[in-house]
């Protein structure tokens, strides 16, 4: 087998719902990198919010905030943001709508004034969708270098999440912010905890293109892992798409293939069905 270049998403597909990051998951990305295959996140997270546990996988770098932030090796590939005018919009609009909300940046997760107690029972109703016991997880456990009392007006944001109150909520912010990509997670439709607001006409699709140029490596040697909705576009990219058994049931539908749960040794064992180590 050639060299390959693999992407996984983060939470729920590298990491369970609880941030719980499986030895095995480690033990396959450092056998398959040993092997000579480039392995890479893409991931909705900021760099700010990929902790040094999963830096110390080893990694040939990573895509954040959906495609906004591109980084191989040292090297920073591709990165745009919010504007700050856009930015101050933004945060304006949620605290008049008084909705909840934290900002993604790779600085750092800035918390708005009551996103710990107001975002506790999202956070738990959230992990117990997920199949798991979500009543002990909090906000801090979730996001534990969160920042909480920074000034919210910002200028290098890669996107926001806020918690809906309705589905309303996420149906007007599309209207509020035209020249924004304006998204929910957490379930589909009006069952959705969260939206979020993000730069226009960007996708983890569009990034691993730009990546693969980067290092000039080919489509047809590319592996995506995932288990929602915003892995789409990288399953429709990718030469291989790979579901975990733990994810939803449209990038299921749409996978290649489907590997155990992420806590049933997913990761690993989709690896060496592929022969990858």
């Amino acid at each position: 087998m050639g060299n390959k270049v693999i992407f996984i998403d983060v939470d729920g597909t590298l990491v369970n719902y609880e941030n719980v990051l499986p030895d095995s998951a480690v033990d396959a990305i450092r056998k398959a990198r040993s092997n000579g295959h480039k392995v890479y996140i893409c991931t909705g997270r900021s760099e700010a919010e990929v902790y040094q546990n999963i830096w110390d996988i080893g990694l040939d770098g990573m895509i954040g905030g959906n495609g906004t932030y591109i980084k191989s090796g040292d090297e920073v590939v591709f990165h745009q943001v919010i504007s700050k005018e856009e930015s101050k919009h933004i945060v304006d609009w949620l605290h008049a709508k008084g909705l909840e909300f934290y900002l993604e940046s790779n600085s750092g997760l800035y918390a708005s004034e009551h996103f710990e107690e107001v975002g506790l029972q999202t956070i738990q109703e959230y992990t117990n969708r997920k199949g798991r016991d979500g009543s002990q997880v909090t906000v801090r456990t979730i996001f534990p270098e969160m920042i909480f009392g920074a000034d919210l007006y910002r200028d290098d944001l890669n996107k926001v999440s806020f918690i809906l109150k309705s589905y309303n909520d996420y149906l007007e912010a599309v209207k509020e912010f035209p020249n924004l990509k304006v998204g929910t997670w957490g379930g589909a439709g009006e069952t959705a905890l969260f939206g979020d607001v993000g730069v226009k006409s960007i996708d983890k699709g569009k990034a691993v293109d730009m990546l693969l140029e980067h290092i000039g490596a080919s489509i047809e040697d590319t592996f995506a892992f995932g288990d929602a909705k915003i892995d789409i576009p990288m399953f429709e990219k990718c030469a291989v798409g790979v579901a975990v058994a733990s994810g939803g049931d449209e990038i299921k539908a749409m996978a290649d293939y489907v590997t155990d749960a992420v806590d049933d040794d997913g990761i690993y064992n989709a690896f060496k069905h592929f022969g990858l180590i």
